[in-house]
């Protein structure tokens, strides 16, 4: 049978605080007064509205037992069309880097590297970075295989094993933007660069809190061997997260700054 989902605010909220903290942002960005105000006020309403949206969920499918078989199969195809705009949202971005660097213009001197232009040792944090975060993607699979056989203190620690790492890869490449030998006003290098670490970045502050939630989750015995899509979902979307990583490390990194 289907669920018929209660109403609820928070879809209303939700593209509401969106909005504040866009607007806010581009305001910062402009030096607007109170832009930088609006633009906290907008990232606090939108963790709130996921607090209280993924709760409603939460108490939907572990509490009321809405999810059926039919819904999940539901739910996890809106989960992978989710996964699929995800990869053409970054293919954007990709594209614009490609495009720079293959058919460089007179603003690049006709070249890539441009010249004069220090770029960073793909050798040193960022591999770094990717051994953590293909480590991490080891760590998660680890716990849900441990789970699903009843080896909960298997699973237990690969949670926080996958913690670890995430919040450690994040410290990395904030370690690296502060001592990056260029911004992301330098040129088209810069600003790709930072536009494609930068929302990696984001998307792995998500997953890591998508991570948390579940340990809580799991801490609380809200999964069971054969029902913890919740888990799922972060699972698929760490991996992804995982991927997008090595294509950045290979093509952002290596090819790109010419390390190789």
């Amino acid at each position: 049978m289907f669920h018929l989902v209660d109403r609820s605010p928070w879809p209303f909220f939700m593209s509401s605080s969106l909005f504040i903290a866009a607007s806010g942002m581009l305001w910062y960005m402009n030096r607007v007064q109170f832009g930088g105000y609006f633009l906290l006020v907008g990232i606090f309403a939108i963790l709130f509205c996921m607090y209280a949206w993924w709760g409603d969920v939460i108490r939907e499918s572990t509490f009321q037992g809405n999810h059926t078989s039919i819904v999940v199969k539901g739910l996890q195809l809106g989960f992978k069309l989710f996964i699929l705009s995800e990869v053409m949202f970054f293919f954007g971005f990709f594209w614009a880097f490609f495009s720079a660097a293959l058919s460089p213009t007179i603003w690049l001197s006709y070249c890539w590297m441009p010249e004069d232009f220090f770029s960073m040792d793909a050798f040193g944090t960022p591999l770094l970075n990717t051994i953590i975060l293909v480590v991490s993607g080891a760590s998660i699979t680890w716990a849900h295989r441990s789970f699903k056989y009843f080896r909960d203190n298997d699973a237990w620690w690969g949670f926080v094993w996958t913690i670890f790492f995430g919040t450690f890869f994040l410290t990395m490449q904030v370690l690296e933007y502060i001592n990056a030998p260029f911004t992301f006003s330098d040129s088209v290098v810069g600003s790709t660069f930072y536009c494609l670490t930068g929302l990696h970045g984001l998307h792995v502050s998500v997953g890591l809190l998508f991570i948390i939630i579940c340990f809580i989750r799991f801490v609380r015995y809200h999964f069971t061997a054969k029902r913890h899509l919740g888990f799922i979902f972060a699972i698929w979307y760490w991996h992804f997260v995982d991927v997008v990583w090595l294509f950045l490390f290979i093509f952002v990194y290596v090819w790109g700054s010419g390390s190789y």
